[in-house]
């Protein structure tokens, strides 16, 4: 990398640093704000998916407004175990990735500040609720539509993203053997309704796909690309190493044929693809004014999920690519709809012409670049590699 990309990289990590900042104080309870204008609201997913980022900052002021926001999200937990999507709203539930994420997030506040026991009593009512949550009673998590952070697109079932999540804090907390089950049961093939069942119960894997499907549930799934997901797969060592780097390796080929077709304008590839088109049998009414191809979740491009996908790199040592995607990233954030900002830390980004479309100096784009940026500078992912 030459010496002016590396003086970008690190201009890109002061920015986000000072985005972080900026943001850990909103007008909700003094808690962090989701974006630095927009979405003043403390959104509990943003925020907890923001603490692998923070972590690796060591910044005393930030890691305090991580405790506040573990503190209150404990205190906000149903009884059941269930935590709210917003941090201050005990009333706001029904998301599916909340719970989950608050395990991870409280399992790496741990870790970086050696205080083992923090928040035990939570902990074990979250644990104890995750296991409610498989309606076979096994291990793999089902969900309701639009009950994780796509609230744009419907994931049904068992979806591979909370999935992912589920494996990654039953690895944390030292659940191997129930992680290990989680992982043969998500190593299991989808069906189809032409396949007889008497296979057990649908797991995640695409015959023929090197990649792991969106959702799945008995006859029903969903065989386009969740980049979050299958980022999350490798990153926890879900997905075995020849597994890792055929979803990488599909991945690549995939993007390059997409900027042929100018479906995608810049070297990084898009939250979900192929993008659905109108056409299509699954499109949805409402993707005509949300969702278009290339947009939002229908395969914008979002920061936050393009560092999983760059640690995720480093995970399989393909340093190189890891480094040149980091480079494209940054290139991509300084762009913002305020043109005054050195560094836009945009939300998403529209796949097709690459402009932002989100919200500006986005928390969850600003923290998840500094973990990207950690991860390509020390090849190595911290907090994964422990489990990996």
């Amino acid at each position: 990398m030459t010496s002016e990309n590396q003086k970008l990289i690190k201009s890109a990590e002061v920015a986000a640093l000072e985005v972080l900042l900026h943001n850990s104080k909103g007008p909700f309870l003094n808690l962090p704000r989701t974006a630095g204008w927009g979405y003043p609201e403390p959104y509990t997913r943003d925020l907890l998916i923001s603490v692998l980022g923070i972590a690796t900052t060591n910044n005393a002021e930030l890691l305090q407004t991580v405790r506040n926001v573990l503190l209150m999200l404990a205190q906000n937990q149903s009884k059941k175990g269930h935590i709210p999507s917003l941090v201050h709203d005990k009333e706001g539930r029904g998301a599916s990735d909340t719970t989950p994420l608050f395990l991870i997030a409280v399992g790496i506040f741990r870790k970086v500040t050696n205080e083992p026991l923090f928040l035990e009593n939570s902990i074990k009512t979250a644990l104890l609720w995750m296991e409610y949550q498989s309606p076979s009673d096994h291990y793999m998590v089902a969900q309701l539509p639009t009950s994780d952070w796509r609230d744009e697109q419907w994931v049904l079932g068992h979806g591979l993203f909370v999935n992912t999540l589920a494996y990654t804090y039953l690895k944390l907390f030292g659940k191997t053997k129930r992680a290990e089950k989680l992982r043969f049961e998500i190593e299991r093939p989808i069906f189809n309704s032409n396949q007889a069942k008497n296979q057990g119960h649908e797991g995640l894997v695409i015959p023929h796909q090197s990649y792991y499907a969106l959702w799945a549930y008995k006859v029903y799934s969903s065989e386009r690309f969740d980049l979050l997901g299958n980022s999350m797969a490798i990153l926890s060592g879900l997905a075995s190493p020849s597994k890792a780097q055929e979803i990488i390796d599909w991945v690549e080929t995939s993007c390059n044929s997409m900027q042929k077709n100018k479906e995608l304008s810049v070297d990084l590839p898009p939250n979900f693809f192929p993008f659905i088109y109108r056409d299509d049998s699954d499109w949805r009414p409402r993707y005509a004014d949300f969702n278009q191809p290339g947009d939002y979740h229908n395969g914008g491009i979002w920061p936050f999920v393009l560092g999983f996908y760059i640690a995720a790199l480093v995970a399989v040592k393909q340093y190189d690519l890891a480094e040149k995607k980091l480079l494209e990233l940054t290139k991509l954030i300084t762009i913002g709809k305020y043109k005054e900002l050195g560094f836009g830390f945009n939300e998403w980004y529209k796949s097709q012409n690459g402009k932002p479309m989100g919200q500006d100096w986005q928390t969850w784009s600003a923290s998840n670049y500094l973990y990207a940026a950690r991860c390509v500078a020390e090849k190595r992912t911290p907090f994964f590699d422990a489990i990996r």
